[in-house]
């Protein structure tokens, strides 16, 4: 039988008539998955402490009592000695229930002038803002990873593809070199993201402030805050923080699987443009020859994991009135497990990356196929005098020829070419091979060597600079 009398929420129960059902504090505990705030909450303290000392509402010697208290219970729980208990509900109060264990009375005090609205909206604050520094941290290591591939490929001759149809030739190096643009804006989205995290709420207190005369920009300061917060009912209700990291992450998820999509198509038989280290890989239980690019695979399929949270998130909030609402208490799996994946994500990526083996010889071959050279004559031709309208028409019958003939369009002779058009001349077979097409597009943004090069110095530059 279940016991629905057994006593719980000593910290809050005064109003109350009966015990909360043994299901019901089950079921609205947080603390199975809000203890990994447990570092974060404790400084939050330490610093409402400070803060309430310096305007007279706790002694210097309780100020000093609690700081001891909650240092001795951060070690306890970073020991993995702490005794976490489903019926003090949330992390907050195992933490403020175990500090008056150790110190008494004045454990209880540390509680004035805040509520745990506020106190969990600056937790999760104090909490992603230490997520999203070492998420900026991994995301250089991808970029770096990156930059490094790129410079031995630099000059590494591949297709270029629009439709997944050949389209012009490029470098591998460029082709890295997008990559790492898209890196970029991830981090730049990420910093603008930790403006607005980076503001303290503590102090509105449940939700219209409070009576004792806090110092809040004495606690921002304490806990590295930009500013506090301007509305106390915003303050406590406002989780835009957290979707707009969602949102980011999703951005960031997006691109991951992005690159993972062609790692898996290059990294094929079909294909063979690179190759993957066997530590990135598995084997197939029946299929002997199998080797599984499983990790590109599967931050493909985790993107649509983080998709997820953001949506779930966005609609957790949709229909919430001001100000705080128990709601929000499911802010915090889909937000924690968004976190866990990006960082799983980014880390396999920065690891994976620079170890990546290109097949070059794959790679040029599948350039010369497809008539990639077709615009460079079509730009020959522009050269001589014809309108481009009439030079894409010149070069497309030529393309026909060249697809009944079985020949690319450097494989025809001179002869062959005139047949379309008079005006060519012998020197077009400098712009027709595949060497000649990447180092023609000699200017910033393009393909050729030398600027994959210049740009990847602009980025080793930047990156100096963090």
């Amino acid at each position: 039988m279940t016991d629905t009398n057994k006593t719980t929420n000593q910290q809050w129960g005064g109003r109350f008539s009966e015990p909360v059902d043994a299901f019901v504090a089950r079921f609205t505990a947080s603390v199975e998955f809000d203890q990994r705030m447990a570092k974060q909450d404790i400084q939050g303290s330490i610093a409402h402490g400070k803060m309430l000392a310096s305007v007279g509402v706790l002694t210097e010697e309780e100020r000093d009592q609690i700081i001891q208290g909650l240092t001795e219970i951060e070690d306890e729980i970073q020991r993995g000695e702490f005794a976490w208990s489903v019926d003090l509900e949330d992390v907050h109060m195992n933490i403020e229930a175990r500090l008056t264990q150790k110190i008494g009375i004045t454990g209880k005090k540390l509680h004035t002038g805040r509520s745990r609205n506020d106190q969990v909206a600056t937790d999760i604050r104090l909490y992603l803002r230490d997520e999203v520094d070492f998420l900026l941290e991994e995301i250089t290591r991808l970029q770096q990873g990156i930059l490094s591939l790129a410079e031995k490929e630099a000059n590494t001759i591949m297709p270029g593809f629009t439709h997944l149809q050949t389209a012009q030739p490029v470098t591998f190096g460029h082709h890295l070199m997008a990559w790492y643009e898209m890196a970029q804006r991830d981090y730049e989205r990420l910093v603008d993201c930790r403006k607005r995290i980076n503001i303290l709420p503590l102090g509105a207190a449940a939700l219209a402030g409070t009576t004792y005369p806090i110092d809040r920009n004495m606690t921002a300061e304490l806990l590295g805050f930009e500013r506090p917060t301007y509305n106390s009912l915003d303050s406590v209700s406002d989780r835009d923080f957290a979707i707009e990291f969602t949102s980011t992450a999703s951005i960031i998820m997006m691109h991951l699987s992005r690159w993972a999509e062609e790692m898996v198509m290059w990294a094929s038989a079909q294909f063979n443009f690179i190759f993957l280290p066997d530590r990135f890989c598995t084997g197939s239980s029946i299929m002997p020859q199998k080797k599984n690019p499983d990790v590109p695979e599967l931050v493909r399929g985790k993107t649509g994991r983080v998709y997820g949270h953001l949506m779930g998130l966005l609609t957790l909030m949709k229909s919430q009135c001001l100000a705080y609402n128990k709601d929000n208490q499911e802010d915090k799996e889909p937000l924690f497990d968004t976190v866990d994946t990006l960082k799983g994500s980014l880390r396999a990526f920065a690891d994976m990356i620079p170890a990546i083996e290109s097949r070059s010889e794959n790679m040029y071959e599948a350039a010369r196929r497809g008539f990639s050279t077709a615009t460079d004559l079509a730009d020959y031709l522009v050269r001589q005098g014809v309108a481009f309208r009439d030079a894409h028409e010149v070069v497309g019958k030529a393309v026909g020829y060249g697809v009944k003939t079985g020949k690319d369009l450097s494989e025809m002779t001179l002869e062959e070419l005139q047949t379309f058009g008079s005006m060519i001349k012998d020197d077009v077979f400098d712009v027709l091979t595949l060497e000649g097409s990447v180092a023609a597009r000699d200017h910033v943004g393009g393909t050729a060597p030398a600027q994959v090069l210049k740009a990847i110095e602009r980025a080793k530059s930047d990156l100096a600079l963090r």
